[in-house]
């Protein structure tokens, strides 16, 4: 043992003697990173990490290309090993080095860099409009104190139907068949905090309140960012929209608009940029899961006061003016387009509180309330008002299933579909001929297709579950009743209403397992991603049952300490080992797993705008058919014609497999600039009785960004923990050559923002933010690091959405920007952290022994691995393959290659992440490979 311990330390010193000379090498970088130590967490957040590491650090985890990549505003991780595609990996014996071996390294680094910013994120970016804000202020400058766990403001009010059952007057806390089962209102997840998540409670924010509603200019700061160049209508949301977000389109005359011309209707053509490795499902996937989190409509309408949408105003010579009319005609604008106002629950002006010498606001100018809850609860399918309830239609012949209706006239779909709303249904006009749902607003084509299939998948659920009741109907169930945790309930002794709600929770997870492991990591399609989607559902020990359950004592134990922000960090940093789903379930509390980490969930509203993914969806559908050829488009469908009740009428014309082999095969739209969907630019609005009876979705988009306090892009960055942009130049990738065609469209890009969003001569004495300071501990002021007065681009006016769009520097597979990923870092997770149904009250006694073992299992007929790798890993058959599979069986043949459900299927996944555009084995016939 002496002799090992003299060994090791020569060895020490030999590596520190030579430092010196090793100093710029790998080698020298990783003794200086191993001998570093851990990143300290930021104290406040203008010292937070940004993604930018030391040199060493970079060099060890990615050689010089991630030494050089810490000169640009972008994180630093994508350029680690193995974080890209197989260019980025090793092989041979320096990939057999287990942790120190250049690809561990890699993913390693990428994922502590990851925990790092989630932990940063949790501290400093939560802020709650219902008004406990001031509580988690003083929680966190009081380091002796634990955070808040109980809040006044979430307390059912004297007026609510289950004031009495809740405690009344006095504490109050959910007992019996309150925390039994999902709410439909969305009361009582929260056990202590009855209101938390319910449906008509205040969207959060993940930036500080004075950062939001720029253009009131009440803040100095504020003031000195923009000066008096921004408005609701400065710059002039529909000019962007024509001018930056416009496809092209080279085949003259044969779009119309996303809708073509009768007499070239088979000819029907509307080119847009195309994503490699995701698909048309991917796209409408995310519109069914932003319909379950969040709305800002009640029953689909906003104010009855009406607004101008813009395209009055252009920037010309750094100057808003009157468009004329022969301008406006070139760029297609509509002076005439209206649009109701969004509903505000709170206007100004915002309270204040102190602390010390420090002022705060205790929530955001205006704020406005989420009209679905906050909870993953599949909302979308079973209500989330007694209103929306009204909508779901139970089947009489067995009130634990979801009604349907026979088949298509072709007599295919034998399992049936929803059935359609009628006359006694609360609806709007423009629901008429849509099917049953909650949440029926913008219906189209891929809402229909996915409300259908889980539908379906809950009367599967139910079928099962019948099945083990005639088998077994003595046998416990693992259902409990809170009130009684000990006593058995047999499978014959569950009524359907019960069944109803262990369905929906069982759907409800499998949702969110979908979201989480199977569409994300598909958007995100690299392997530090991979491992921590999966991490945040199953945790990074997965294969290691004893160390995950230790892990799990030790989180539990964070969460048991009176130490305040401290034990919050570690929570949030050790639960990657265990996972966060089922985090507690082991435990006697059944809400002992959930950790809001000092302040009450609620959807923030940049979360909303992180969501705008318009560009995902083409114009046209290309149709296959399952029984012909699926190598063959059999003809083109606009989009347009697939919406409102026109999307039930062709789902049921068709059939679902051929929706799912037409959607599954065609690629969808890249999220950039210059991409988003003709017809959504000229979508028909009869209900607004305008003068030209349209809308631009994408100018409202950012009408509703501005209505709703979101900051300009560069503040939104700086509030999130990322770099912040310089000129319009920074946009470019640094990767690409100078002077190569892809340089040069990014530069023309930049040179069209400039135009749009302008310049000004910039005064050095403004300083113009508090969230970051410059490298040197300076303050950031109007110059940007340019020298005073010189004229610099308005960088900072720049729209959120716009600038996340106009990012062309992403990690390898990132469908999205590095922005919104940063949104999606902390909320993703801290909607399965808060939510018990998925944490310590995701066991049997809530979801039966069936449910619970159907969502850990994708099903009920235990796991089942796909027989190759994929990406250099063992993997299950995927839930939504699985999903699929029983509710559309005809798809079996077409999905035996498919992987990912959300990845193309005629594509060729090759070895490591590839993004490669060719065809899978027995797809080369495939016409979407043929080159144009």
């Amino acid at each position: 043992m002496k002799r090992k311990m003299l060994f090791a330390l020569s060895v020490v010193l030999l590596l520190l003697g030579a430092y010196p000379y090793l100093r710029h090498t790998q080698l020298g970088s990783c003794v200086a990173y191993a001998l570093g130590g851990f990143r300290e967490v930021a104290q406040e957040r203008s010292a937070r990490f940004l993604g930018k590491v030391h040199e060493d650090s970079a060099r060890c985890r990615g050689g010089d290309q991630a030494v050089a990549w810490r000169n640009t505003p972008w994180t630093d991780w994508q350029r680690y090993w193995a974080a890209g595609g197989a260019e980025s990996r090793t092989s041979g014996l320096a990939a057999k080095l287990g942790l120190l071996s250049l690809n561990s390294r890699g993913t390693n680094g990428a994922l502590l860099d990851l925990e790092y910013q989630r932990i940063e994120l949790l501290k400093f970016n939560l802020f709650d409009n219902s008004g406990t804000f001031e509580a988690y202020v003083r929680d966190r400058n009081s380091p002796s104190s634990d955070f808040s766990k109980t809040w006044p403001q979430l307390r059912l009010a004297n007026d609510h139907p289950l004031y009495a059952k809740v405690g009344g007057d006095g504490p109050q806390k959910c007992y019996g068949e309150l925390v039994r089962f999902r709410t439909v209102s969305g009361i009582c997840n929260d056990i202590i905090n009855p209101l938390m998540g319910a449906t008509g409670q205040p969207f959060a924010r993940n930036v500080e309140f004075e950062s939001t509603f720029a253009e009131m200019a009440i803040n100095e700061i504020a003031k000195n960012r923009h000066g008096d160049r921004i408005g609701l209508l400065k710059p002039d949301p529909q000019l962007i929209s024509r001018k930056l977000f416009t496809r092209a389109e080279p085949f003259s005359g044969k779009c119309n608009e996303g809708h073509g011309l009768p007499e070239i209707a088979a000819k029907l053509n509307c080119d847009y940029q195309k994503a490699p490795h995701l698909n048309l499902l991917a796209a409408f996937w995310i519109q069914f899961m932003t319909h379950d989190w969040f709305s800002h409509l009640d029953e689909g309408r906003n104010q009855p006061a009406m607004m101008a949408i813009g395209c009055n105003y252009h920037r010309e010579a750094n100057h808003q003016s009157n468009s004329p009319p022969a301008e406006l005609q070139r760029l297609g604008c509509r002076p005439g387009d209206r649009i109701d106002k969004s509903l505000i629950a709170q206007d100004i002006p915002a309270p204040t509180f102190s602390l010390g010498t420090n002022s705060y606001l205790a929530r955001a100018h205006r704020t406005t309330a989420n009209t679905v809850t906050a909870w993953w609860d599949a909302s979308q399918i079973y209500g989330y008002d007694e209103t929306s309830r009204r909508r779901v239609k139970r089947d009489p012949r067995d009130p634990a299933k979801l009604l349907f209706e026979t088949g298509n006239p072709r007599g295919q779909e034998s399992a049936g579909y929803l059935p359609i709303l009628n006359s006694a249904d609360p609806i709007n006009p423009q629901w008429i001929g849509q099917e049953a749902v909650a949440f029926p607003d913008n219906w189209n084509i891929g809402l229909s297709f996915f409300h259908n299939v889980f539908a379906r998948e809950h009367n599967l659920f139910v079928d099962a579950f019948r099945r083990e009741t005639r088998t077994r109907p003595e046998a416990d169930s693992g259902l409990r009743r809170p009130d009684q945790p000990d006593r058995a309930i047999a499978h014959k002794d569950i009524t359907a209403g019960e069944l109803f709600e262990v369905a929906r929770l069982v759907i409800a997870a499998e949702i969110a397992k979908i979201h989480t492991i199977e569409w994300t990591t598909q958007l995100l399609y690299n392997e530090p991603l991979y491992l921590a989607m999966n991490a945040n559902w199953s945790g990074l020990l997965e294969k290691h049952p004893l160390a995950s359950a230790a892990l799990e004592q030790v989180v539990h134990r964070f969460a048991e300490l009176d130490s305040g922000r401290k034990s919050a960090q570690w929570y949030a940093a050790f639960a990657a080992g265990p996972g966060i789903v089922g985090l507690g379930n082991t435990q006697p509390d059944i809400h002992g797993g959930v950790n809001h980490f000092g302040s009450p969930f609620n959807f923030p509203e940049e979360f909303i705008n992180a969501y705008r993914l318009h560009p995902m969806i083409p114009d046209v559908i290309e149709f296959r058919e399952l029984r012909s050829d699926a190598n063959v488009i059999k003809s083109k469908i606009a989009v347009a014609e697939t919406v409102r009740g026109k999307a039930t009428q062709a789902m049921r014309r068709h059939g679902m497999a051929n929706w799912a082999l037409s959607m599954g095969r065609q690629r969808l739209g890249q999220l950039t600039l210059h991409n988003h969907p003709h017809f959504l630019q000229n979508l028909s609005m009869p209900r607004l009785k305008s003068a030209s009876g349209k809308i631009d979705v994408p100018a409202l988009d950012i009408l509703r960004d501005r209505e709703r306090g979101i900051p300009r892009y560069n503040e939104y960055r700086r509030q999130y923990g990322l770099k912040q942009l310089t000129s319009f130049d920074d946009f470019i990738d640094p990767r690409q050559a100078k002077n190569s065609a892809q340089w040069a469209e990014q530069k023309r890009v930049a040179e069209l923002l400039r135009e749009t969003y302008g310049q000004h001569p910039c005064d050095a004495s403004k300083i113009i933010t508090t969230a970051q300071k410059n490298d040197d501990g300076t303050g950031i002021n109007d110059c940007l690091g340019h020298s005073d007065g010189s004229l610099v681009d308005n960088i900072e006016d720049v729209d959120a959405m716009v600038g996340w769009l106009a990012e062309f520097a992403r990690p390898h597979g990132f469908a999205i920007s590095e922005t919104q990923f940063k949104v999606f870092i902390l909320n993703a997770s801290r909607r399965l952290f808060s939510d018990r149904f998925l944490t310590s009250s995701f066991r049997p006694a809530f979801y039966t022994n069936l449910g619970y073992r159907w969502v850990n299992e994708n099903g009920p007929d235990g796991k089942i691995m796909e027989k190759m790798k994929s990406n250099g890993h063992f993997v299950e058959v995927s839930p939504l393959k699985r999903v699929l599979l029983r509710t559309i069986p005809e798809l079996k043949t077409e999905l035996v290659a498919v992987i990912n459900v959300f990845d193309p299927w005629a594509r060729d996944r090759g070895e490591y992440y590839s993004l490669q555009w060719k065809p899978r084995r027995g797809a080369e016939a495939d016409v979407a490979f043929k080159t144009k």
